[in-house]
């Protein structure tokens, strides 16, 4: 495996605190959300900072590559557009799914994998795809969960070490992550980082959170707690990470703090800093100055080979089929309110729930900041629109939703307030360049609905 790219300690790159990024001393990297950015249009902070030779690695939320269905070419092509504007050493995505596609439903979030033999045969399969498809190496990052799968078959680690050892991706661990699964899930974040090929870490996320009612929530919005930190510790033990980055998405502290908090991942990562420097690779990894292909290590073998000297067989449909069922039946559970699947627990599930309709209320609150003016504030905006979320399952992003929202409210004749509604009808209207449902619509609409 060839040696991992010096990053050192950086942070999320964040357009609300783009200014305060420039000034935080020592700074050398920054992560950017690939999905924000356009290859084209690049913000005049992370040009700034690529011309101080500040490194600068796109890190992808939208991909998916735990699903069922394969890679979406025009997505591949887009992050990897993205890493070649940036300059980027590597691109990163996580382990996770985002969709369903029977039923067609989105998540808004990223869910958990079963830890089942066809599960990791459709991810291993699917991140074969994205490497022969990205310019740059891929790492993948373990996820947090609020719920686990019933009868998974593997551990989090053998999971994390046959999809290494089967595709030669490289890991992105999230420290606090392990921690929530800690919490969340009774998972040893010690006894992982014992058990995961450490020689594929191509960096490290560290992030903070709040635990709720024996939950803990990953919520990038938090100090980083002292318990991720001992974490991080346990992991410079064991391996020096080419680099540690900081995250923080929303409720942003004071530049200070931030920089307080990047001198305490130092700290903890030792004087000497971070070096590039790896143990050993294990056996079926690439050893170093071995050729790439598609500027990937080449895998492993990751499924049963077929006759001799052709290729391994990738996973069946069947495989697919019985992942995108179990997929679909937790997701609709999640966002359209249909019975929870046997095995889960429903608690949980409900849990899950909430927190989703939760974010998808923030960040549509974000893209469209005019509707909770509109409806009189944050709290009447957040009370309509998981009025609207309980039963209205998010089908096409985040911009899409903000529209069916407005649409939905206008079909009840909401707002109340005349002034209101009229105000919201021109937003509506601005954005898809229609005139709003009318009362006929309305009507045609009810008879559908009590026809289903």
């Amino acid at each position: 495996m060839e040696t991992m790219a010096h990053l050192g300690v950086g942070i999320g790159w964040r357009p609300e605190i783009a200014d305060a990024v420039e000034r935080l001393p020592g700074l050398d990297w920054v992560e950017v959300v690939a999905e924000n950015i356009c290859p084209g249009h690049l913000p005049a902070s992370l040009l700034r900072l690529r011309e101080r030779g500040v490194r600068v690695v796109p890190h992808g939320v939208s991909l998916g590559l735990g699903g069922a269905e394969r890679p979406d070419a025009q997505k591949l092509a887009a992050l990897g557009e993205r890493a070649v504007a940036l300059g980027a050493p590597l691109v990163t995505e996580h382990i996770a799914f985002v969709r369903t596609a029977s039923p067609a439903l989105e998540a808004g979030h990223l869910l958990p994998v079963q830890r089942t033999r066809d599960a990791l045969d459709v991810l291993c399969e699917n991140v074969r795809i994205a490497q022969d498809a990205l310019p740059v190496p891929l790492a993948l990052e373990n996820i947090a969960a609020l719920i686990s799968w019933p009868g998974e078959e593997l551990t989090e680690a053998r999971f994390l070490t046959e999809l290494v050892e089967r595709t030669g991706v490289r890991l992105l661990i999230d420290v606090a992550n392990l921690h929530t699964n800690r919490v969340n899930r009774g998972e040893d974040p010690f006894a992982v980082l014992d058990a995961i090929p450490l020689e594929a870490l191509a960096y490290v996320h560290v992030a903070g959170g709040v635990e709720r009612g024996g939950v803990w929530h990953d919520t990038h919005a938090h100090p980083v707690p002292a318990v991720v930190l001992d974490i991080l510790a346990e992991l410079r033990k064991r391996v020096e990470p080419a680099g540690v980055l900081l995250e923080r998405d929303d409720d942003f502290p004071a530049e200070a703090e931030l920089a307080g908090e990047l001198a305490a991942i130092r700290g903890v990562t030792g004087p000497a800093g971070l070096s590039p420097t790896r143990p050993s690779p294990s056996p079926g990894l690439r050893p170093e100055g071995t050729p790439t292909r598609g500027s990937a290590p080449d895998p492993a073998p990751r499924t049963p080979a077929g006759p001799e000297g052709e290729e391994p067989a990738g996973p069946d449909q069947r495989a697919r089929t019985g992942v995108g069922l179990e997929q679909g039946a937790l997701l609709s559970a999640l966002v359209a309110g249909t019975p929870v699947p046997e095995g889960f627990d429903r608690q949980r599930v409900r849990v899950q729930a909430r927190a989703l309709a939760a974010k998808r209320a923030g960040v549509v609150a974000k893209l469209a900041p005019e509707l909770p003016g509109i409806l009189g504030g944050e709290d009447p905006y957040r009370e309509a629109f998981l009025a609207y979320a309980r039963n209205r399952p998010m089908t096409a992003g985040y911009r899409r939703d903000a529209l069916d929202f407005a649409e939905h409210l206008l079909i009840q004749d909401l707002p109340a307030d005349p002034a209101a509604r009229h105000r919201l009808t021109t937003w509506w209207r601005d954005r898809v360049g229609a005139r709003p449902p009318r009362r006929i619509v309305r009507w045609a609409r009810s008879l559908v609905g009590r026809a289903a």
